[in-house]
Protein backbone atom coordinates (compact mmCIF):
# COMPACT_ATOMS: atom_id res chain seq x y z
CA UNK A 1 0.00 0.00 0.00
CA UNK A 2 2.68 2.25 0.56
CA UNK A 3 3.81 2.20 -2.98
CA UNK A 4 0.78 1.66 -4.68
CA UNK A 5 -1.48 4.20 -2.77
CA UNK A 6 0.80 6.76 -1.61
CA UNK A 7 4.18 6.79 -3.89
CA UNK A 8 6.41 5.56 -1.33
CA UNK A 9 9.26 3.06 -2.10
CA UNK A 10 10.56 1.90 1.88
CA UNK A 11 14.61 0.77 1.86
CA UNK A 12 13.26 -0.43 5.18
CA UNK A 13 10.37 -0.77 7.41
CA UNK A 14 10.60 -0.68 11.43
CA UNK A 15 7.97 -0.58 14.51
CA UNK A 16 7.38 2.84 15.19
CA UNK A 17 5.95 4.59 18.50
CA UNK A 18 2.49 2.26 19.51
CA UNK A 19 -0.66 4.03 19.79
CA UNK A 20 -3.53 3.06 22.29
CA UNK A 21 -5.36 1.50 19.16
CA UNK A 22 -3.05 1.75 16.08
CA UNK A 23 -0.38 -0.32 15.16
CA UNK A 24 2.58 2.09 13.84
CA UNK A 25 5.67 2.05 11.56
CA UNK A 26 8.76 4.00 10.54
CA UNK A 27 9.02 3.55 7.01
CA UNK A 28 12.70 4.81 5.35
CA UNK A 29 13.42 5.63 1.57
CA UNK A 30 16.71 5.05 0.07
CA UNK A 31 17.67 8.95 0.21
CA UNK A 32 17.14 8.55 4.18
CA UNK A 33 13.56 10.32 4.02
CA UNK A 34 11.31 9.16 6.95
CA UNK A 35 7.81 8.37 6.89
CA UNK A 36 5.94 7.53 10.24
CA UNK A 37 3.08 4.57 9.13
CA UNK A 38 -0.24 4.45 11.08
CA UNK A 39 -1.94 1.44 10.23
CA UNK A 40 -5.76 1.78 12.05
CA UNK A 41 -7.54 -1.59 13.55
CA UNK A 42 -9.97 -3.39 11.31
CA UNK A 43 -13.04 -2.09 11.02
CA UNK A 44 -12.23 1.87 11.26
CA UNK A 45 -14.40 4.13 9.65
CA UNK A 46 -12.64 5.65 6.87
CA UNK A 47 -14.89 8.51 6.94
CA UNK A 48 -13.60 9.08 10.36
CA UNK A 49 -10.00 8.46 9.91
CA UNK A 50 -9.84 10.91 6.93
CA UNK A 51 -11.61 13.91 8.61
CA UNK A 52 -8.98 13.73 11.58
CA UNK A 53 -5.88 13.64 9.08
CA UNK A 54 -8.07 16.43 7.22
CA UNK A 55 -8.61 18.45 10.86
CA UNK A 56 -4.44 17.51 11.59
CA UNK A 57 -3.79 19.32 7.98
CA UNK A 58 -6.32 22.12 8.23
CA UNK A 59 -3.92 23.12 12.14
CA UNK A 60 -0.95 22.84 9.72
CA UNK A 61 -2.30 25.67 7.35
CA UNK A 62 -3.33 27.84 10.72
CA UNK A 63 0.88 27.41 11.38
CA UNK A 64 -0.12 24.81 14.18
CA UNK A 65 3.32 23.12 14.42
CA UNK A 66 1.78 19.17 13.06
CA UNK A 67 3.81 16.77 11.26
CA UNK A 68 2.48 17.04 7.66
CA UNK A 69 0.81 14.35 5.84
CA UNK A 70 1.14 12.56 2.57
CA UNK A 71 -1.55 12.38 0.09
CA UNK A 72 -2.54 9.75 -2.00
CA UNK A 73 -0.98 9.30 -5.20
CA UNK A 74 -4.29 11.22 -6.68
CA UNK A 75 -3.56 13.72 -4.12
CA UNK A 76 -7.60 13.19 -3.10
CA UNK A 77 -7.22 11.43 0.13
CA UNK A 78 -5.02 11.42 3.37
CA UNK A 79 -6.03 7.85 4.08
CA UNK A 80 -5.98 4.77 2.16
CA UNK A 81 -7.98 1.71 2.59
CA UNK A 82 -7.36 -2.01 1.02
CA UNK A 83 -9.61 -4.68 2.18
CA UNK A 84 -8.57 -4.89 6.17
CA UNK A 85 -5.95 -2.52 5.73
CA UNK A 86 -6.29 1.76 6.47
CA UNK A 87 -3.25 3.74 6.68
CA UNK A 88 -1.86 6.93 7.04
CA UNK A 89 0.92 8.30 5.85
CA UNK A 90 2.98 11.59 8.02
CA UNK A 91 6.58 12.95 8.09
CA UNK A 92 8.32 11.06 10.67
CA UNK A 93 9.97 13.64 13.65
CA UNK A 94 13.04 12.81 14.40
CA UNK A 95 14.81 13.85 17.60
CA UNK A 96 11.61 14.52 19.30
CA UNK A 97 9.77 13.28 23.12
CA UNK A 98 6.62 13.24 24.25
CA UNK A 99 5.16 15.98 26.59
CA UNK A 100 4.72 13.21 28.82
CA UNK A 101 5.69 14.28 32.22
CA UNK A 102 7.93 16.10 31.00
CA UNK A 103 6.71 19.72 30.86
CA UNK A 104 9.67 21.53 32.59
CA UNK A 105 11.11 25.29 32.50
CA UNK A 106 10.34 27.51 29.32
CA UNK A 107 8.32 24.07 28.03
CA UNK A 108 5.50 25.05 29.30
CA UNK A 109 5.30 28.36 27.66
CA UNK A 110 6.32 26.66 24.07
CA UNK A 111 2.77 24.32 24.52
CA UNK A 112 0.92 27.39 25.92
CA UNK A 113 2.03 28.85 22.31
CA UNK A 114 1.23 25.92 20.55
CA UNK A 115 -2.34 25.13 21.97
CA UNK A 116 -3.68 29.07 21.66
CA UNK A 117 -2.38 29.15 18.41
CA UNK A 118 -4.08 26.12 17.52
CA UNK A 119 -7.61 26.68 19.53
CA UNK A 120 -7.54 30.49 17.52
CA UNK A 121 -7.10 28.52 13.81
CA UNK A 122 -10.13 25.83 15.14
CA UNK A 123 -12.14 28.80 16.22
CA UNK A 124 -11.93 29.77 12.34
CA UNK A 125 -13.22 26.49 11.10
CA UNK A 126 -16.29 26.21 9.94
CA UNK A 127 -17.30 23.30 13.12
CA UNK A 128 -15.59 25.56 15.34
CA UNK A 129 -17.00 28.87 16.57
CA UNK A 130 -16.48 29.82 20.19
CA UNK A 131 -19.44 29.73 22.22
CA UNK A 132 -20.96 29.32 25.74
CA UNK A 133 -22.60 26.41 26.87
CA UNK A 134 -22.94 24.04 29.47
CA UNK A 135 -20.72 23.09 31.27
CA UNK A 136 -18.44 19.75 29.34
CA UNK A 137 -19.57 15.86 29.59
CA UNK A 138 -16.75 15.47 31.06
CA UNK A 139 -17.69 16.67 34.35
CA UNK A 140 -21.44 16.15 34.63
CA UNK A 141 -22.02 14.62 37.41
CA UNK A 142 -25.46 12.69 37.04
CA UNK A 143 -24.17 11.35 33.63
CA UNK A 144 -20.90 10.01 35.83
CA UNK A 145 -23.48 8.35 38.42
CA UNK A 146 -25.13 6.21 35.81
CA UNK A 147 -21.81 5.21 34.43
CA UNK A 148 -20.12 4.18 37.17
CA UNK A 149 -23.19 2.54 38.99
CA UNK A 150 -23.27 0.43 35.54
CA UNK A 151 -19.92 -0.22 36.16
CA UNK A 152 -20.22 -1.44 39.41
CA UNK A 153 -23.45 -3.17 38.74
CA UNK A 154 -20.90 -5.02 35.68
CA UNK A 155 -18.34 -6.40 37.80
CA UNK A 156 -20.52 -7.41 40.60
CA UNK A 157 -22.65 -9.56 38.03
CA UNK A 158 -19.41 -10.98 36.69
CA UNK A 159 -16.76 -10.92 39.70
CA UNK A 160 -13.56 -9.33 38.97
CA UNK A 161 -10.72 -12.31 38.23
CA UNK A 162 -7.40 -10.21 38.05
CA UNK A 163 -6.05 -7.59 40.79
CA UNK A 164 -6.92 -4.86 38.20
CA UNK A 165 -10.14 -5.55 38.29
CA UNK A 166 -10.71 -6.09 41.99
CA UNK A 167 -8.98 -2.65 42.36
CA UNK A 168 -11.02 -0.93 39.77
CA UNK A 169 -14.36 -2.62 41.43
CA UNK A 170 -13.50 -1.26 44.84
CA UNK A 171 -12.17 2.73 43.46
CA UNK A 172 -15.32 2.75 41.41
CA UNK A 173 -17.52 2.25 44.45
CA UNK A 174 -15.35 5.02 45.81
CA UNK A 175 -15.53 7.38 43.08
CA UNK A 176 -19.25 6.76 43.37
CA UNK A 177 -19.39 8.01 47.49
CA UNK A 178 -17.12 10.69 46.40
CA UNK A 179 -19.65 12.15 44.16
CA UNK A 180 -20.88 14.81 45.97
CA UNK A 181 -17.44 16.01 47.28
CA UNK A 182 -17.66 16.76 43.47
CA UNK A 183 -20.13 18.65 43.32
CA UNK A 184 -18.83 20.53 46.01
CA UNK A 185 -15.97 21.73 43.87
CA UNK A 186 -18.14 22.43 40.75
CA UNK A 187 -20.02 24.92 43.16
CA UNK A 188 -16.76 27.25 42.61
CA UNK A 189 -16.46 26.53 38.95
CA UNK A 190 -18.19 28.93 35.87
CA UNK A 191 -21.78 26.80 35.04
CA UNK A 192 -20.82 27.94 31.76
CA UNK A 193 -17.82 27.28 29.66
CA UNK A 194 -16.63 27.81 26.31
CA UNK A 195 -16.81 25.39 23.92
CA UNK A 196 -15.35 25.19 20.37
CA UNK A 197 -13.85 22.68 18.32
CA UNK A 198 -10.83 20.88 19.73
CA UNK A 199 -7.83 18.50 19.12
CA UNK A 200 -10.04 16.10 20.73
CA UNK A 201 -6.96 14.05 22.02
CA UNK A 202 -4.41 16.54 23.73
CA UNK A 203 -2.69 14.69 26.10
CA UNK A 204 1.39 14.35 26.70
CA UNK A 205 1.98 11.39 24.66
CA UNK A 206 0.50 13.59 21.28
CA UNK A 207 2.63 16.38 22.25
CA UNK A 208 6.60 16.63 20.22
CA UNK A 209 9.00 18.11 22.13
CA UNK A 210 12.49 18.88 20.36
CA UNK A 211 14.78 20.28 23.10
CA UNK A 212 11.88 23.58 24.64
CA UNK A 213 10.42 23.74 21.55
CA UNK A 214 7.27 21.62 20.32
CA UNK A 215 8.06 19.99 16.99
CA UNK A 216 4.48 18.83 16.79
CA UNK A 217 0.84 18.43 18.07
CA UNK A 218 0.09 15.22 16.24
CA UNK A 219 -2.59 12.29 16.50
CA UNK A 220 -5.86 14.68 15.83
CA UNK A 221 -9.38 13.19 16.67
CA UNK A 222 -12.10 13.40 14.40
CA UNK A 223 -13.70 17.23 14.42
CA UNK A 224 -16.06 17.59 17.66
CA UNK A 225 -16.65 20.80 19.96
CA UNK A 226 -15.52 20.33 22.98
CA UNK A 227 -15.03 22.65 26.39
CA UNK A 228 -11.68 24.69 26.11
CA UNK A 229 -10.71 23.74 29.65
CA UNK A 230 -11.81 20.33 29.56
CA UNK A 231 -8.90 20.06 26.01
CA UNK A 232 -6.07 22.61 28.33
CA UNK A 233 -6.47 20.72 31.15
CA UNK A 234 -6.14 17.10 30.15
CA UNK A 235 -3.03 18.08 28.41
CA UNK A 236 -1.35 21.12 31.11
CA UNK A 237 -2.53 18.85 33.88
CA UNK A 238 -1.74 15.50 32.93
CA UNK A 239 -1.31 13.27 36.11
CA UNK A 240 2.04 12.61 35.25
CA UNK A 241 3.22 15.96 34.78
CA UNK A 242 1.70 17.17 38.09
CA UNK A 243 2.86 14.02 40.56
CA UNK A 244 6.62 14.20 38.59
CA UNK A 245 7.27 18.24 38.84
CA UNK A 246 6.19 20.07 41.72
CA UNK A 247 6.41 23.31 40.60
CA UNK A 248 3.05 22.50 38.06
CA UNK A 249 0.98 25.40 39.79
CA UNK A 250 3.85 28.08 37.95
CA UNK A 251 3.94 25.81 35.02
CA UNK A 252 0.87 26.08 34.32
CA UNK A 253 0.48 29.85 35.40
CA UNK A 254 2.41 30.66 32.76
CA UNK A 255 1.47 28.56 30.13
CA UNK A 256 -2.39 29.86 30.84
CA UNK A 257 -0.66 33.36 30.39
CA UNK A 258 0.90 32.82 26.93
CA UNK A 259 -2.24 30.94 25.58
CA UNK A 260 -4.63 33.70 26.55
CA UNK A 261 -2.73 36.12 24.04
CA UNK A 262 -3.21 33.68 21.42
CA UNK A 263 -6.64 32.62 21.82
CA UNK A 264 -8.02 35.31 24.55
CA UNK A 265 -11.95 34.17 23.86
CA UNK A 266 -11.61 32.40 27.51
CA UNK A 267 -12.09 35.04 30.47
CA UNK A 268 -9.93 35.11 33.54
CA UNK A 269 -12.25 33.29 35.68
CA UNK A 270 -12.91 30.33 33.27
CA UNK A 271 -9.10 29.88 32.88
CA UNK A 272 -8.30 30.04 36.57
CA UNK A 273 -10.96 27.14 36.62
CA UNK A 274 -9.26 24.83 34.78
CA UNK A 275 -7.19 22.71 38.01
CA UNK A 276 -11.16 22.89 40.14
CA UNK A 277 -12.83 21.29 36.67
CA UNK A 278 -9.69 18.92 35.69
CA UNK A 279 -9.71 17.92 39.53
CA UNK A 280 -13.92 16.88 39.22
CA UNK A 281 -12.97 15.32 35.73
CA UNK A 282 -10.62 13.03 37.41
CA UNK A 283 -13.49 12.43 39.84
CA UNK A 284 -15.98 11.56 37.84
CA UNK A 285 -14.23 9.19 34.99
CA UNK A 286 -14.77 6.06 34.41
CA UNK A 287 -11.56 5.31 32.56
CA UNK A 288 -9.38 3.19 32.76
CA UNK A 289 -11.81 1.35 35.33
CA UNK A 290 -14.06 0.65 32.55
CA UNK A 291 -11.25 -1.25 30.17
CA UNK A 292 -11.78 -4.90 30.72
CA UNK A 293 -15.71 -4.56 30.59
CA UNK A 294 -15.72 -2.65 27.77
CA UNK A 295 -12.95 -4.25 26.22
CA UNK A 296 -10.96 -1.38 25.53
CA UNK A 297 -8.04 -3.73 25.11
CA UNK A 298 -4.90 -5.06 27.22
CA UNK A 299 -4.27 -4.43 30.72
CA UNK A 300 -0.85 -3.72 30.40
CA UNK A 301 2.02 -2.31 32.95
CA UNK A 302 1.86 1.18 31.69
CA UNK A 303 -2.32 1.09 31.79
CA UNK A 304 -2.09 0.19 35.39
CA UNK A 305 0.45 2.72 36.46
CA UNK A 306 -1.61 5.59 35.28
CA UNK A 307 -4.89 4.36 36.41
CA UNK A 308 -2.87 4.54 39.79
CA UNK A 309 -1.75 7.80 39.01
CA UNK A 310 -5.15 9.15 38.39
CA UNK A 311 -6.18 8.59 41.38
CA UNK A 312 -3.00 10.03 43.52
CA UNK A 313 -3.20 13.23 40.52
CA UNK A 314 -6.51 14.07 41.72
CA UNK A 315 -5.67 14.03 45.43
CA UNK A 316 -2.99 16.49 44.50
CA UNK A 317 -5.18 18.70 42.46
CA UNK A 318 -7.27 19.25 45.32
CA UNK A 319 -5.16 19.50 47.90
CA UNK A 320 -3.28 22.48 46.25
CA UNK A 321 -6.58 23.83 44.67
CA UNK A 322 -6.43 26.95 46.44
CA UNK A 323 -2.49 27.43 46.07
CA UNK A 324 -3.04 26.46 42.11
CA UNK A 325 -5.50 29.02 41.39
CA UNK A 326 -4.03 32.06 43.62
CA UNK A 327 -0.98 31.62 41.33
CA UNK A 328 -3.01 31.13 38.21
CA UNK A 329 -4.46 34.88 38.90
CA UNK A 330 -1.22 36.63 39.95
CA UNK A 331 -0.35 34.92 36.29
CA UNK A 332 -3.47 36.11 34.52
CA UNK A 333 -3.76 39.95 35.46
Amino acid sequence: MLASEFGIVPASVTAGPSGTTTRNYVATTNTGTAWFVKTYPAGTALRTAESAAALSEYARLCRVPVARARYTVDQKQLVASCGQMTMSVTRYLRDTVTADGRLTGRRWEAVGEAVGRLHRGLARHRFGPPRLEERDRAVDTARSRCRLEGLVHRYETEPPRTDFERWALETARERLAGLPAVEKLLEGAPERTVSQLVHGDLSGPNVLLRGDDVAALIDFAAPGRRSLMWELGRLALDPRTVLSQPDWPDGLGRLAAVYRRRHPVVPVEELVSVVRLTAAHLGCTVYPLNTVVDNLGPVTDSLETYALDRVQAAVVLRERLDEAEEVLRGHLR
